[in-house]
């Protein structure tokens, strides 16, 4: 079978940023956040104090993967050079987002230098107030901070992607990634994380579902057993969400990503996507849509 990572992540320094104030490596796939908190972020396989494009590619081939998608937060730091590069030396390979924080006053001028000069297709924005733009900002309505960026995009082709954070966070607001997504029907839009739910937020994940049932809207599955840690293999809550994304915004909206290298910390690469298959919920040729064609539908491969 076919498969796309449409949610990886690559860094050549960590400088990660957030409610927690800066994260930096410290060694053994280790960081350390200004207030003295630490987590384990990148497994042995991957790198020590850095993930590199080129040993995400030799492992991803080595998984069977045939392209993958370069996306960016606040969590590992904007790496908008570095992701440009390595998707200008791989561009068979890779597909690279850019992003920025929209608050920056030369927010306009950084767009068009990504857009232009580095050549991003895809634009991605956390907004999430676990890890992203509402952990370290104060908080915001979705629809009136990125509308005028949207509408550029928009012209330009380009693909947005967004991740807004777990059901209960200030940052999760569904009706206002739909007033997006109404108000211009012709943007693509990926959310990521499948909403991102935990174990208890099944009413308001299938809310959300339906809400977003949209033409140009599609989820990734990036990080769902992340999410319902501490559930372990086959996540049984996360195959009753499978089953929740099928039903509500049907499976040619639904597109596979791992999130490496963080999950790859608790579960291996394989069990990433092998609790899907053996789930039941999909047949093959669903199952072909989920892994690959979908999200060539959804983001702008050339190539």
């Amino acid at each position: 079978m076919k498969i796309i990572d449409a949610h990886t992540h690559i860094f050549e320094t960590l400088k990660g940023f957030g409610g927690k104030g800066e994260l930096r490596s410290i060694g053994n796939g280790e960081a350390r956040w200004a207030n003295g908190d630490t987590l384990k972020m990148i497994p042995r396989e991957l790198g020590d104090k850095d993930c590199l494009g080129e040993r995400v590619r030799e492992f991803l081939l080595e998984k069977g993967v045939e392209r993958a998608v370069l996306l960016q937060g606040s969590f590992y730091g904007f790496q908008n050079e570095y992701v440009s590069e390595i998707a200008k030396k791989y561009p068979d390979f890779f597909l690279g987002a850019g992003t920025f924080d929209p608050f920056c006053k030369m927010a306009d001028q950084i767009y068009e230098r990504l857009s232009t000069e580095l050549s991003f297709q895809v634009i991605k924005f956390e907004t999430s107030s676990g890890g992203g733009f509402m952990s370290y900002h104060n908080d915001f309505h979705i629809y009136d901070t990125f509308v005028n960026i949207v509408e550029k995009m928009d012209k330009n082709g380009q693909t947005l992607v967004l991740d807004i954070g777990s059901p209960g966070m200030a940052s999760f607001q569904p009706e206002e990634v739909k007033k997006l997504a109404l108000a211009f029907p012709n943007l693509k839009i990926v959310l990521c994380h499948l909403l991102a739910p935990t174990l208890d937020d099944e009413k308001e994940l299938e809310r959300a579902l339906r809400l977003l049932a949209l033409d140009n809207v599609w989820m990734d599955l990036a990080a769902i057993p992340w999410n319902l840690y501490p559930e372990t293999y086959p996540y049984q809550t996360g195959i009753k969400y499978l089953q929740l994304a099928k039903k509500h915004i049907g499976v040619d909206k639904i597109i596979w990503g791992s999130d490496l290298p963080s999950p790859l910390t608790r579960e291996s690469y394989e069990n990433l996507y092998s609790y899907i298959i053996e789930a039941g919920v999909f047949t093959e040729d669903e199952l072909e849509k989920l892994f690959y064609k979908n999200c060539l539908s959804a983001y702008p491969f050339h190539n």
